[in-house]
């Protein structure tokens, strides 16, 4: 029987897993599994793989569940999801039973939870909406005829792409007592709300971090380590170093704080590679276990079939000897081992693959993990880390992909014109004859890699009869420091002649019609596609989405505004010598050469890349009368659309996609 294309409606059909975490017994395996239901609804519910393999459901019903955790005792599972019109709560899952709210908060949003280890209390993040925004708040105006609520702030932090207007609500460190449900606010020190925190081994303190500046948008990156006791009293831990810190873990005898980060104070945007530094908890000068060599700890391998993910993902060893790491390295994840006494990054695993740093099991042999590769939908594994070697747990879509024709990828390493080695991919259609169009994939951070993972959009473009092209340029994780830091503040430079060297693969390629070319990116790939357009005739069609086209207007527009003199130069609000490096790097500015005939996506919700970035594409193009379709995503949809909106509108962006290809490419 031969098998079908893959279609821009599958992604209704994909079961997608996150999060696993262990049994404290190691017997039994908790995770998510995200679908699209009835009605188009995307629901996230918890699972559980028993001792004996089978898989069982957890939660169901039309609210999404999250953040599943067990207890230290293993006979309860605490979980976040909403209920009763009450915004998130933390709910509570016993053995046998029903799931019933541990906290009471008004309406708000609950972040990242953690169980102590004596298992009384849990600590989490708590954000109240305010209350001219609640649910009660409007319900209230509508029936006294009022008008929707003006925003008021005082704060350059009012906004989060994703997230939306929070105005001055900022999250805060809460414990609750399990026994009781009374929560406690422990913690409330940080200017933007942000915490990463831990447990201290004996339940009596938490490890967290957050920014110790009033004004961290003015000022450069001093992420601090606070030691914060459950009666609300805290310190800073002495002798730390400015700097970017996440992830910081507590080691199980006590005797270490483990975080990632870097000294860099001019670093803004995280050029430089996230390393491992271990630090006594009484402070004191942080040792840097990974510098001399050329990992980065912190890469987000794009998809979407995940979330993008950025950041240190950290566990300890149960022995403290050593720490695991989430390791991105030439387009593959891996798990990575280092030893705090000789330090180095010891990859534990191998392969043309994505495997993430799960939950570590009791005895500190195995990991959870999720496996991707480009041809296989994420799926639950253990990883034996002693000798690598992956055991599948879950297998949701065999069924699709049994019946599917997925196509694989090739590996290219192209040269550019100054000597410079790029390493990307080509997917072929399958049973293809002939010469095909081709389209060359630019993908957004911009420090960030595509790599080893199952990329929907890639599959639906080669079952349509395109060659896709897909590459880590200059500015790109995974490949080393100097790699990613080549276009720090120097945009459209080093990584234009990378994006140059895959158009010239493009042309070169006898399987290829040259005069059949197109380029599309999302975000800083939206700009690349922007600047590509504005610097070549060679493209036949391009499609800009969610894209940046005006430095000086996005840096203060967008939900992380850009500082003085930070990753770029000058400042978009000072003379024109100040603007002059902001301009010369905008997309925009050489808009009078484009010729090419040019799609724009964007989302009306986006707060990372406001929507007059694509308004100015569009009004552009119109105006030198160059054919242009703007397709425009309601205020609800944010910058993350392609992977986490709704199905609906998501197979719609693919729709316009392939329709623009096919009008201008076939």
């Amino acid at each position: 029987m031969s098998k079908k294309p893959v279609a821009i409606e599958d992604l209704k059909r994909f079961k997608l897993v996150s999060d696993p975490q262990f049994s404290p017994d190691g017997q039994s395996i908790l995770f998510g599994i995200k679908t699209v239901g009835e009605k188009n609804k995307t629901l996230n519910h918890l699972h559980l793989i028993g001792p004996d393999g089978n898989l069982n459901t957890l939660t169901q019903g039309d609210k999404s569940a999250s953040q599943g955790r067990w207890s230290p005792d293993g006979k309860t599972i605490s979980f976040v999801a909403g209920r009763d019109g009450a915004g998130s709560q933390i709910l509570l899952l016993p053995h046998h039973g029903e799931a019933r709210a541990l906290t009471t908060h008004e309406e708000g949003s609950i972040g990242d939870t953690a169980w102590s280890p004596d298992g009384k209390y849990i600590a989490y993040t708590f954000r109240p909406t305010h209350p001219d925004f609640s649910e009660a708040g409007k319900k209230a105006r509508a029936e006294e005829g009022l008008s929707t609520a003006p925003l008021c702030t005082e704060s350059i932090w009012y906004r989060l792409d994703g997230d939306g207007y929070f105005g001055e609500q900022r999250y805060k460190l809460y414990v609750v007592h399990v026994a009781t449900g009374e929560s406690t606010m422990i913690f409330s020190e940080s200017a933007l709300g942000n915490y990463a925190f831990d447990w201290s081994p004996d339940s009596a303190e938490l490890a967290v971090i957050t920014s110790a500046e009033k004004f961290p948008f003015i000022a450069t990156p001093n992420d601090q380590i606070f030691r914060v006791k459950l009666d609300g009293s805290f310190s800073m831990l002495p002798g730390l170093p400015k700097g970017d810190k996440q992830c910081v873990k507590w080691s199980p005898d006590g005797d270490w704080l483990a975080y990632g980060g870097d000294i860099d104070e001019k670093d803004p945007w995280g050029t430089r590679n996230t390393k491992l530094y271990l630090v006594s908890p009484n402070g004191g000068t942080p040792c840097d276990l990974t510098g001399h060599e050329d990992f980065d700890l912190d890469v987000a391998t794009l998809s979407d079939t995940k979330e993008a993910s950025f950041g240190a993902v950290l566990q300890w060893a149960p022995d403290s000897k050593s720490v695991f790491a989430q390791v991105g390295t030439f387009g593959q994840t891996h798990i990575g081992q280092i030893d705090i006494e000789n330090g180095g990054v010891k990859l534990l695993t191998k392969g043309n693959c994505s495997l993430s740093l799960g939950d570590l099991s009791p005895d500190g042999k195995t990991v959870a993990s999720i496996y991707a590769d480009p041809t296989v939908i994420p799926e639950i594994v253990t990883v034996d880390l002693a000798t690598g070697a992956s055991q599948q747990k879950t297998n949701l879509n065999a069924a699709y992909l049994a019946e599917t024709e997925i196509a694989k990828i090739e590996e290219l390493w192209l040269t550019a014109a100054d000597g410079y080695k790029v390493h990307g991919w080509v997917m072929r259609p399958p049973n293809a004859s002939g010469k095909t169009p081709g389209v060359l994939e630019v993908h957004g951070g911009p420090h960030a890699q595509y790599g080893w993972v199952f990329f929907h959009e890639f599959q639906v473009l080669a079952a349509q009869g395109y060659t896709v092209l897909f590459t880590n340029p200059r500015g790109s994780k995974g490949y080393g420091e100097a790699h990613c830091n080549a276009i720090q503040g120097d945009w459209g430079n080093k990584d234009w002649i990378d994006v140059q060297a895959a158009l010239e693969w493009l042309k070169a390629d006898p399987q290829i019609d040259s005069t059949k070319l197109g380029i599309v990116g999302g975000s800083y790939g939206g700009y690349m596609t922007n600047w590509a357009i504005g610097h070549t005739h060679d493209f036949a069609a391009a499609i800009t989405d969610r894209c940046v086209s005006n430095m000086v207007s996005m840096a203060g527009n967008s939900d992380f505004p850009f500082n003085k003199d930070g990753y770029f130069k000058g400042v978009a609000w000072g003379d024109l010598e100040q603007i002059t490096e902001l301009w010369r790097q905008s997309p925009i500015a050489y808009f009078e050469s484009v010729k090419t005939p040019t799609l724009i996506i964007h989302s009306e919700g986006d707060l990372r890349c406001n929507v007059e970035q694509g308004e100015q594409v569009f009004t552009a193009l119109q105006q030198q009368g160059i054919p242009s379709r703007f397709v425009r995503y309601p205020s609800s949809t944010s910058h993350g659309m392609s992977r986490s909106g709704p199905a609906d509108l998501r197979m719609h962006r693919l729709g316009e996609i392939v329709a623009w290809w096919n009008r201008f490419l076939r």
